[in-house]
């Protein structure tokens, strides 16, 4: 557990949503506390154009992508990441149904392997933190 809390505090974890309902406002906004509780470091934006540019910067292990963005396709958002840093980790978050074939490439049921991974919404924290933990070990 000491190695496994090391490697999360060291972990740099962006969550990006463009959040008009205010319930899913509380989910991100625990999502973002049970994260930092959990040892990671967590920045929160909602604009996708900013976030590119932090992105680009190479210092996030992992996204956590809301695709329910309101002025860029979610899917062009995706692909975008993964040309500008194609190492970073993304978890695709969604209530809905999810195109698999857009991202199909990126998924594996190989967790080394895989640079995608899909979360549906409402989701238990200890089924992401097991999730986390798989992958980011």
């Amino acid at each position: 557990m000491i190695g496994e809390h090391h490697i999360m505090s060291k972990t740099k974890i962006m969550i990006l949503d463009y959040t008009k309902n205010l319930d899913e406002s509380d989910i991100y906004l625990t999502l973002m506390t049970v994260l930092r509780n959990n040892g990671f470091e967590v920045d929160s934006l909602k604009d996708p154009t900013t976030a590119l540019n932090r992105i680009a910067s190479g210092i996030y292990d992992l996204v956590l992508l809301d695709l329910a963005m309101s002025y860029m396709n979610n899917f062009d958002l995706y692909q975008k990441i993964k040309r500008i840093n194609h190492k970073v980790k993304i978890f695709l978050l969604s209530s809905g149904m999810i195109n698999h074939d857009l991202i199909r490439g990126d998924l594996s049921p190989d967790p080394d392997k895989a640079s995608c991974y899909i979360l549906r919404k409402p989701f238990e924290n200890e089924h992401l933190m097991g999730l986390l933990s798989t992958i980011l070990n």
